[in-house]
């Protein structure tokens, strides 16, 4: 018998209930990559493990979202004699237990005159859903966002983000109490926004502060996170040049200062720091201590490093360490505390998905589709290499006792049939 946890989520987070084996949004509860599921399968191959592969249609990067027994997907179909990047952008429902599909719903039409062209290894479909209660929430950058039930009907649409994403839409949303908020970083304007979770008004809408001698690339595609410092609530969010830390009315409470655009990695928070990448040209990692106010560049930065940090993927936070894969397949895990190195790892392959943790078991997913399965010790411990003979790029879920993986073509249930 698995051991099924009722997850307390913090009400920041999540104004309704998570229950137990849920993975309600881009990289878990909170963002940050764990889960309490045991039982998870170490071992996997096209024929073991799989207890169903479902076909998905169309194209697209998000990462699958489990709540309530469902999983949720979007996708972005071409439309029937379409031109360029005519697409139907849609969300997507699955059962969790069979792969049924439950319901296929268009969200938004796309038209090659509204979009530009975008990153080989983008999508028009890459920020994940999020789900709370009964609401699932959809993003398409500046194709718009909406809101939907979980039985499939669009209660909301707005269309009110309008920005350059330069290589396509990358970051995923986040609820805050009664929020969704999410980055719009353009080559353009950048700015962020926060939309009333049941009209999609727009409650406030920051522009990013200057920054002196700012990089002309402007652009980023990162996720916010929302965390706890001295009991008030703090939305991190990193942007080109700078990381911003905002209360829940939009007001900009501290920032950290660097040179980068293109800033991928959704924040990390653990033993009261937050880790945050730098972005290109130079990618360095950072721990910046939360408790701050103003610019806190040159006085709240604990420690940073640039050997083996990523471009794309999200920091794990473990125990006492960190761990993190760069994007030519090199893994480290370093102390949380001052950064030390315990080890680095080639592990082979790009890396675009971000590691995630469950049962003592860390998953590493390469863009060529081998897992890398490595124990949370500061010494390297590989447990086990799995190949799907698929691309992916999504980040894998960790929910209702399995694991949920999205290739380029198809979403996997993995676990030991029952």
């Amino acid at each position: 018998m698995r051991r099924w946890i009722r997850l307390a989520v913090v009400g920041l987070m999540f104004s309704g209930e998570a229950f137990a084996g849920d993975w309600p949004q881009f990289r878990g509860p909170g963002g940050q990559g764990l889960s309490d599921e045991t039982g998870l399968p170490a071992e996997w191959s096209p024929t073991e493990n799989i207890v169903w592969r479902t076909e998905v249609p169309g194209e697209g990067w998000s990462s699958p979202v489990v709540a309530g027994g469902k999983v949720y997907l979007t996708a972005a179909v071409p439309a029937p004699h379409h031109q360029g990047n005519d697409r139907s952008l849609r969300a997507l429902c699955y059962d969790a237990r069979t792969g049924k599909a439950l319901w296929d719903v268009e969200v938004f039409e796309q038209k090659n005159s509204q979009v530009g062209p975008i990153h080989s290894k983008n999508s028009h479909a890459s920020p994940s859903p999020v789900v709370d209660g009964d609401q699932v929430f959809v993003h398409f950058g500046p194709q718009g966002t909406a809101a939907l039930s979980t039985a499939g009907k669009i209660l909301w649409q707005v269309r009110n983000q309008k920005y350059d994403p330069r290589h396509g839409n990358g970051g995923s949303p986040i609820l805050v109490q009664d929020m969704l908020v999410f980055n719009c970083d353009g080559a353009d304007v950048n700015f962020m926004i926060a939309l009333d979770r049941k009209t999609g008004k727009v409650r406030w809408r920051k522009p990013r502060p200057p920054v002196p001698n700012q990089l002309p690339r402007k652009f980023s595609f990162s996720t916010p996170a929302a965390i706890e410092v001295e009991n008030r609530t703090l939305i991190v969010s990193p942007s080109t040049d700078q990381t911003l830390a905002y209360d829940t009315a939009g007001r900009l409470v501290w920032k950290a200062r660097y040179e980068g655009y293109s800033v991928i990695p959704l924040p990390v928070y653990a033993k009261g720091l937050v880790f945050i990448v730098t972005g290109w040209d130079k990618s360095t990692l950072a721990a910046i201590k939360p408790d701050g106010r103003g610019d806190v560049t040159n006085t709240h930065v604990a420690w940073e490093t640039d050997r083996g940090a990523p471009l794309s993927a999200s920091a794990l936070a473990v125990g006492n360490e960190l761990y993190f894969v760069s994007d030519n397949g090199v893994a480290s895990c370093v102390d949380i505390a001052t950064g030390a190195p315990h080890w680095q790892k080639r592990l082979g392959g790009g890396y675009s998905a971000s590691p995630v943790h469950a049962d003592g078991k860390i998953y590493f997913c390469s863009e060529e589709g081998i897992t890398t399965v490595v124990a949370p010790e500061q010494a390297y411990r590989e447990l086990a290499r799995n190949d799907l003979r698929e691309q992916t790029l999504a980040t894998p879920a960790l929910a209702d006792g399995a694991i949920f993986l999205r290739t380029k073509k198809a979403l996997y249930r993995i676990d030991e049939p029952q």
